[in-house]
């Protein structure tokens, strides 16, 4: 039994990541966070809870709201998808009278529910990341033990490459936009000895969103999971965005569990955590730290499991 502990930013790609989590085989959700950052955090939250209702198994699950902040935010036209996402009528048709979902929004902080539910697991947990740092950085100033029951961190960040996607004045462009919401926290992680997997920008632009992915998933939509993931994507177009949308966090996700999918290899990087250009992450072979860095995807396989797990999802209404 893999114990998984999942904070996510609350775009589309995330909510289907949890979607898709709650269906591996031989695993325990321990926790769900939400920071705004790829999203506004109040609908990522809700729209969590709901999926939960709508698919989850555990009664105990909970949704923990993260008041982190940005040291630099998401453009805001990338942020807007939560609010439709949370809007569905699929997740809001059984809201009680209260239209209040069942799953429970957590008494703590993300960060404080990070740290407390990955210190008392009674087994070392899972941790997979699809947004910023910044809530495990912040577990870890304020206890370092944290890392000492994670064994493993699954981080969709960075780019090995020199080529980013953040185009704001005075940056260089080479970052990507998780690593850049808030450098300082990678640093925080990168200067831990955390067992860590990288799938930044180099690995997950073998996932692009097309047309004739929207269209296999149409064809499902006599299943719950794919109808609803399939509505959730139709709110992301790429010159929305004015850059192609790919499946990143459903990437990071699935490896955390079928690491098969990817070909891999072990690399050392660092980070830049203040300047124009901060929040890149670059190969450093001499002063850099050790982690797996994800090199090429099985898109194939990958697009199989996907299907298979959305497929294997059962609306609890």
């Amino acid at each position: 039994m893999q114990n998984i502990y999942f904070n996510h930013d609350g775009n589309v790609d995330d909510l289907v990541s949890l979607l898709l989590l709650l269906e591996f085989p031989e695993t325990k959700l321990i926790g769900v966070s939400a920071v705004g950052a790829d999203s506004y955090v109040e609908p990522a939250v809700s729209a969590s809870r709901k999926i939960i209702d709508l698919f989850g198994q555990d009664a105990e699950l909970e949704v923990a709201k993260s008041d982190s902040r940005p040291v630099n935010q998401f453009p805001k036209e990338w942020r807007l998808s939560a609010f439709s996402f949370d809007d569905f009528p699929m997740l809001n048709e059984h809201l009680n009278d209260a239209y209040e979902p069942q799953t429970k929004l957590a008494k703590l902080p993300a960060h404080l529910d990070m740290l407390e539910k990955i210190k008392q697991s009674s087994k070392k947990v899972t941790l997979v990341m699809t947004g910023p740092l910044t809530d495990l950085a912040r577990a870890i100033e304020i206890d370092p033990t944290i890392t000492d029951n994670i064994d493993e961190l699954f981080w969709m960040g960075g780019s090995m490459n020199g080529v980013g996607n953040v185009a704001e004045p005075e940056h260089d462009g080479t970052a990507e936009w998780n690593a850049y919401w808030d450098p300082a926290a990678v640093k925080t992680v990168f200067d831990t000895d955390l067992k860590m997997t990288i799938v930044s920008l180099d690995s997950t632009n073998q996932v692009p969103l097309t047309k004739e992915l929207r269209i296999r998933w149409a064809k499902q939509r006599s299943y719950p999971a794919l109808d609803l993931i399939g509505q959730g994507y139709s709110l992301v177009h790429s010159f929305e965005a004015n850059s192609t949308y790919y499946l990143w966090d459903v990437l990071t996700t699935l490896i955390s569990k079928y690491p098969e999918l990817v070909d891999s290899k072990p690399i050392k990087a660092s980070v830049i955590a203040d300047g124009p250009s901060a929040g890149k992450t670059f190969i450093d072979e001499q002063n850099g730290r050790p982690m797996t860095f994800v090199t090429r995807v099985n898109s194939e396989a990958f697009f199989n499991k996907f299907d298979e797990l959305a497929q294997m999802a059962k609306s609890n209404y």
